[in-house]
């Protein structure tokens, strides 16, 4: 083979491995761009489709309910979202309700005498009392915290109240409008007041406040604020006889000078300081009206005065006790006479936990001004605990009480007569002290009924040593809610 033909016939394969390579890579290239057009027509549907369904699916979520045509994720949609909206609606009305207390009680009482001597036709009472409190949350003003508390009462029943001439009832659970038949339930607004609680140091933060100053004003029962006592002022669960549940002073005497009911218009402020804790301290200051002013009736001129200091201290190797001394003033005290004059006087009240189960309790009244009955009062007892025989729940509470007449009132007692009806309105020389004694066990049957049997006596009652004594006995059931 020639040179020419040897160079014609390498031209010639190349030529043809030229065109072999071209052929293939174009084909492939055709075949590449009919699949991407067919999938970007895939595509397109596709979308129009979704489009479709989205279209649709929004047009269902808009409607308010679900119907059976509509799509199944659309269905579940709404049933996600009517649970997340039951929720909050939930989460809104807990927290509405935070901060609202309640509290309802029920008390029923019967009681005999079991004394003949002057017994009367009330020698057998049975009464009922009904308590109702809410405390709402009231807002705020810069840090400080208030709230509104509220009480109802309701009862029936007089009870055996002061039979033979005793200063101090009974039967302090008995409520019913004076005057009204004892077919008529009593309800009324017992209280209704406001508290502003304001952390010291004015700005600071108030979780980190230790001191505070607390304001109320409105319609208040004082007792709740002064002379209170952890054993000795709660005639539902504790003692029944009047001598007890307060300063007999105050109470029994009437020097606190509220309305019939127990209650008065008023305000007062308090400083707490419980930087030491549980060591605490804190004074207090109280104006409440008195006379026809405590029915909100006339003008709030001579008012109740009181003003308390207190502490709480941890004694007996850190048991809890509670320290209050207090003076007041009323300008418009009764007199046994009749007339109407300055009273005032000094108190304290004590409560001591000596034990694990023992707590006692020691009140002192002193009368410095006024006419009154009886110028000093001392009363004082325990509870125990139901531990030692191993009932935790109950209670044994024991008291006794001395109520020392006044040298005015024994003077004039014989002869005195308020009512200018032409009879003596005591009619006996008092020349004694009104002695008084009660005894009551509490058993617990659940958390929230309880059972009271109660013994009560009063000797030498009304100041009287020529007076039988007077021997009571009751029972006593309380429920709470």
């Amino acid at each position: 083979m020639s040179m020419s033909e040897r160079k014609w016939l390498s031209a010639s394969i190349l030529t043809t491995l030229a065109l072999g390579m071209v052929a293939p890579t174009a084909l492939a290239e055709e075949t590449l761009n009919a699949r991407i057009l067919q999938r970007l027509e895939a595509m397109e549907k596709r979308i129009e489709q979704l489009e479709a369904e989205n279209a649709a699916l929004q047009h269902s979520l808009e409607a308010p309910y679900v119907s059976a045509e509509e799509p199944q994720i659309a269905a579940r949609l709404k049933a996600v979202e009517s649970q997340v909206n039951s929720y909050r609606q939930a989460a809104r009305t807990i927290d509405s309700l935070e901060g609202i207390r309640t509290d309802v009680g029920f008390t029923m009482m019967a009681q005999t005498r079991t004394d003949t001597a002057g017994a009367d036709d009330r020698d057998a009472e049975l009464n009922y009392r009904a308590d109702a409190t809410v405390s709402l949350p009231a807002g705020s003003l810069g840090n400080a915290e208030g709230f509104l508390f509220a009480h109802f009462r309701m009862g029936q029943g007089l009870g055996l109240e002061n039979p033979g001439g005793a200063f101090s009832s009974l039967n302090s659970t008995s409520f019913q409008r004076p005057g009204s038949e004892t077919s008529d339930s009593t309800v009324l607004l017992a209280e209704a007041w406001y508290q502003l609680d304001i952390p010291l140091p004015l700005g600071g933060n108030p979780d980190r406040s230790r001191r505070h100053i607390e304001f109320n004003v409105g319609k208040i029962d004082p007792f709740i604020f002064f002379d209170q006592n952890a054993i000795a002022d709660d005639e539902t669960r504790g003692f029944v006889n009047q001598s007890f549940v307060n300063n007999p002073l105050l109470d029994v005497e009437g020097d606190v000078g509220v309305d019939e009911f127990g209650y008065s218009p008023g305000l007062r402020f308090a400083y707490i300081n419980d930087f030491y804790r549980p060591v605490s301290y804190g004074i207090s200051l109280g104006l409440f009206g008195t006379g026809e002013g405590a029915s909100f009736s006339d003008s709030f001129d001579s008012p109740f005065i009181i003003i308390q200091a207190e502490t709480g201290q941890r004694f007996f190797g850190g048991l809890a006790g509670n320290y209050r001394l207090y003076g007041w003033r009323n300008g418009r005290g009764n007199n046994f006479d009749g007339t109407v004059g300055v009273h005032s006087g000094v108190g304290i009240s004590f409560d001591q936990q000596v034990d694990d189960y023992t707590t006692l309790f020691l009140r002192y009244g002193f009368q410095a001004e006024g006419g009154a009955a009886f110028d000093q009062a001392v009363t004082f007892g325990a509870e125990f605990g139901g531990s030692y025989w191993g009932r935790g729940a109950d209670a044994l509470g024991i008291a006794l009480g001395w109520l020392n007449t006044s040298d005015e009132f024994q003077r004039a007692s014989l002869s005195v007569d308020a009512d200018a009806d032409g009879i003596p309105d005591y009619g006996y020389r008092a020349d004694g002290d009104e002695q008084v004694a009660e005894l009551y066990y509490r058993y617990r049957l659940n958390s929230q009924f309880e059972l009271s049997p109660n013994l009560q006596h009063i000797r030498n009652p009304g100041g009287n040593r020529s007076a039988s004594g007077i021997t009571a006995f009751g029972l006593r059931t309380q429920w709470n809610f």
